[in-house]
């Protein structure tokens, strides 16, 4: 007897995962943890080539001790993600993140102070393009600091665009602002002819 393969299932294989975000969707799982995959008409970037570090962010990081790092504990970063009341990172997306880490699609910013992980974000990179998915605090400003970070390390890396789906007063302290879903597709496709990588 063989387990049935679901749609889903097969959406979430990496290279399915990976042609879907390139194209402009991203996933998420509902209540019931069925994973859906959406495609707004109104989309959400920060442009790395002009963004913004609100001045107390910057005189914040001038004076803390927080450091920083890549992809050094990606799934701890997922995990801290998801640990809230309610959230759309289910397991079975847990297990599609760690299937495309390993195939060198999911990336993180890590935020440390001390030998304590204290904030976050992950996202998926394809070409010049990187699709941000969550950040996490455990510490004041620490996801804010991860962001910074972020930009800078794409901007070295020559990527284009930085997608982050959903408009946030979080986000828009940097800068980040809601255009054309034509619009976006320009951006995106022009981000994936670039090679570079995370």
């Amino acid at each position: 007897m063989t387990d049935r393969i679901t749609e889903e299932d097969l959406l979430l294989l990496p290279e399915n995962m990976v042609r879907l975000y390139a194209g402009g969707a991203f996933p998420m799982a509902d209540e019931e943890n069925n994973i859906d995959w959406y495609y707004p008409q109104i989309r959400t970037v920060i442009p790395l080539a002009d963004f913004n570090i609100p001045r107390s962010l910057k005189k914040f990081m001038k004076s803390s001790e927080y450091t920083f790092t890549f992809d050094e504990c990606t799934i701890d970063v997922v995990e801290a993600c998801a640990e809230r009341k309610e959230t759309w990172i289910s397991e079975k997306l847990k297990r599609a993140y760690r299937n495309l880490l390993k195939a060198g699609f999911l990336h993180s910013v890590e935020v440390w102070e001390e030998n304590y992980l204290i904030g976050g974000l992950y996202g998926v990179s394809v070409n010049g393009v990187f699709f941000g998915e969550s950040m996490f605090s455990r510490k004041s400003q620490a996801s804010k600091t991860a962001l910074v970070k972020l930009i800078a390390h794409l901007n070295s890396k020559q990527f284009t665009l930085l997608d982050v789906q959903y408009m946030t007063e979080h986000l828009r302290m940097f800068g980040a602002k809601e255009i054309s879903l034509e619009d976006y597709d320009t951006l995106r496709i022009k981000g994936l002819t670039i090679e570079t990588s995370f």
